[in-house]
């Protein structure tokens, strides 16, 4: 008999061990936490454990832009938002979701039994908390199953978001760096002009013009500082994406930083962005995650069970059950159409920010296609144009056919082309991090033969951002 006893003690002690550790995980749980694992190796230990690259006396784009994926704390907190929504879905898929209830009892009888036949032992779900249906708590991990993908989705949009910030403020830093050389040169020639123009009127030329050169040379001066404060204050800003004191040295490009080459034509660049978009993706497991909402709400009709186990000493055992039936009628209906609701809302969200994003797309590939433009003009023709007239006006000046003041202003317009090159190209990069970004794509990972209508030729040989991006952050897509 005692034996007997211990038996059903046993069993049912393993069968409370066994429901504790179940959990009903959806399909695709394992891949999105190894997706999750590796993303977050850099992250795992605590900020202050780690040790971040240090930068080189001449930094590239690659360089800054590693730098920045790990130690930017906007992009570290999309990753920890992820891995909390991945460590929910084992909660929402946990059965059973009740917690066991143990109860006990004593009969007081004049009759001669022992303790243990006087005792009643019951085993059940809480009383506050009834069992779920298997499929409902299936159902809730499939729901939560598609959040985590959401803000996986989520985290590699900070990711390109990041990396369209940390270019476009590198590829200011370097137009800045260039309008600063820029304006030194102009105040170099306004030096120059100022110098002539006194020793005309020490000859006995007109005061009128040394005037107006003095006034030349001190704005020619004043740009030169605004210039070296506006390169301080890009130098803070990017100091600031890399997790740096806003005044630490950051050597900017000796030369305006050659165009990244987009190895693809612009309707392989339109189609990527439609299948990878972050934001979209996002939007698309949004939509997912409440259509399982939906079919979970509905599954409120099925009613819930609460077994109960009991047994007084070696007198009796019981069984049963408790059913839950859903009479909650009004609750139900509303929970589903709420979820319905909900399901309808985000696929018209879907539905125009598709629009939105095809419209800023095409929007912005037209101005980097422009700006390119711009730029194989300036380079091709208007710069060479300017550079023959400064030699020809040199050589004029130099045998008596022209005028100082000629010579001058032919240096002025080549500067003035320099800096249009410069500036159009800077814009092109903050273009296409701008691309990248919509797309959720590195341009270097696309390989297609090069369209005819892309820039000049530039030379191949720089580190690819995806090289960076793959390493240390690898693409959480499903």
């Amino acid at each position: 008999m005692y034996s007997n006893r211990a038996a059903v003690a046993a069993l049912t002690a393993l069968a409370a061990a066994s429901l504790a550790g179940c959990s009903l995980t959806p399909k695709g749980t394992n891949e999105e936490r190894a997706r999750l694992a590796e993303t977050g190796k850099p992250y795992e230990p605590r900020f202050e454990d780690r040790v971040l690259p240090d930068l080189p006396p001449e930094p590239t784009w690659s360089e800054v832009l590693h730098r920045a994926f790990l130690a930017n704390g906007d992009l570290e907190s999309a990753y920890f938002d992820w891995k909390a929504a991945v460590e929910r879905i084992d909660v929402a898929a946990a059965w059973p979701n009740s917690r066991l209830m143990l109860g006990y009892s004593y009969t007081l009888s004049a009759g001669n039994m022992k303790a243990f036949d006087r005792s009643t032992f019951s085993f059940s779900p809480d009383s506050m908390e009834s069992l779920l249906w298997p499929s409902k708590a299936a159902k809730q991990g499939e729901v939560a199953l598609a959040q985590a993908r959401e803000a996986g989705a989520r985290f590699r949009a900070a990711k390109f978001e990041l990396q369209r910030r940390v270019l476009s403020a590198w590829a200011d830093y370097a137009v800045q760096a260039e309008r600063l050389r820029i304006a030194r040169e102009r105040e170099l020639l306004a030096r120059f002009t100022l110098d002539t123009a006194g020793s005309r009127v020490r000859a006995g030329g007109i005061q009128q013009d040394l005037l107006k050169a003095d006034v030349e040379s001190e704005a020619a001066g004043d740009s030169v500082r605004t210039a070296e404060a506006n390169l301080a204050a890009a130098r803070a800003m990017l100091n600031g994406l890399l997790g740096r004191e806003p005044e630490a040295p950051l050597s900017a490009p000796e030369l305006t930083p050659p165009p990244r080459p987009i190895p693809v034509d612009d309707a392989v660049l339109i189609a990527t962005a439609v299948e990878q978009n972050p934001e979209l993706e996002a939007l698309a497991q949004r939509i997912q995650g409440r259509a399982d909402a939906l079919e979970r709400a509905r599954l409120e009709w099925l009613p819930d069970i609460n077994p109960m186990f009991a047994f007084t000493g070696s007198a009796s055992q019981a069984v049963g059950a408790a059913v839950m039936l859903p009479t909650t009628i009004k609750e139900i209906e509303g929970g589903i159409k709420d979820a319905g609701a909900m399901l309808r809302g985000s696929e018209a969200v879907l539905r125009q920010a598709r629009n939105d994003r095809a419209a800023s797309f095409v929007a912005t590939l037209i101005a980097l296609r422009d700006a390119e433009r711009q730029a194989a003009l300036f380079e091709s023709r208007i710069v060479p144009a300017a550079e023959r007239i400064v030699a020809i006006t040199r050589q004029s000046y130099s045998a008596g056919g022209a005028a100082y003041l000629d010579m001058i202003g032919s240096e002025r317009a080549l500067l003035d082309a320099r800096l249009v090159v410069a500036e159009v190209r800077g814009m092109r990069e903050k273009r296409l991090a701008e691309l990248e970004a919509l797309m959720g794509t590195d341009v270097e990972t696309l390989a297609s033969p090069m369209p005819s209508h892309a820039a000049s030729p530039t030379p191949n040989h720089a580190p690819t951002a995806s090289a960076t991006a793959t390493v240390i952050l690898q693409e959480t897509r499903p």
